[in-house]
């Protein structure tokens, strides 16, 4: 064997260990992923499946889109949710979440138009109006429940939001329940695939601060 031939095959040998914890690395990586996936996905189905709305101090209503000043279907589902659930006595306030969506209107004073427009007095509500991300709208509501000194809050969302928020709440000192919103007549089972696959990568993404 050539002295090139001896250096070639040498290299070769050295390469190999490389190669091989390289793959190795890369199926762990795999296989973590996947349990990760998984996980996240069992809890966001488990609070998706389960009202837990419970006598409390307030009902919390995360915004979704309006149009020109009109709640659309999906938050009008949310809002409509919120409102039975008042009128059950689960809570004798009512607070709406989220800034504006690109024009005049915010969300939070949408949803709060919407319920007083549904019977509910403009003094048991409180919009928040300012929030444009789901960590901001938490953070926001425990600004005010700090000020007005409320203990447990049931919130109100889409059933695959509800394990997001429920952390996210967790982790800024609010003790909440969930409560989903029911379905609408425009959602079919891709959408749904879509929202989940949204839930766990901007879930993950909190959990490492890259949100």
């Amino acid at each position: 064997m050539s002295p090139q031939s001896k250096t070639a095959a040498v290299e070769t040998d050295k390469k190999k260990p490389i190669l091989r914890w390289t793959l190795i690395s890369l199926a762990v990586l795999v296989i973590l992923t996947f349990a990760w996936v998984r996980w996240v996905y069992g809890q966001i189905q488990w609070y998706a499946s389960r009202d837990m709305a419970t006598p409390s101090d307030a009902i919390a209503v995360f915004g979704a889109a309006e149009y020109d000043g009109h709640p659309s279907p999906v938050f009008r589902a949310r809002l409509d949710h919120a409102e039975s659930l008042y009128s059950r006595g689960i809570a004798p306030l009512i607070i709406t979440l989220g800034g504006d969506g690109g024009d005049q209107y915010s969300e939070g004073r949408v949803g709060q138009q919407y319920l007083v427009g549904s019977g509910v007095p403009d003094s048991d509500i409180i919009a928040e109006t300012e929030s444009t991300s789901t960590d901001q709208s938490v953070r926001r509501l425990a600004v005010i429940a700090r000020s007005n000194n409320l203990q447990r809050i049931v919130v109100v969302s889409d059933a695959t939001h509800l394990f997001r928020i429920h952390q996210i709440c967790a982790a800024n000192g609010l003790n909440v329940l969930t409560s989903p919103r029911p379905r609408v007549p425009i959602e079919g089972p891709s959408g749904e695939t879509e929202r989940i696959e949204h839930e766990v990568l901007s879930y993950t993404l909190w959990l490492l601060h890259l949100e």
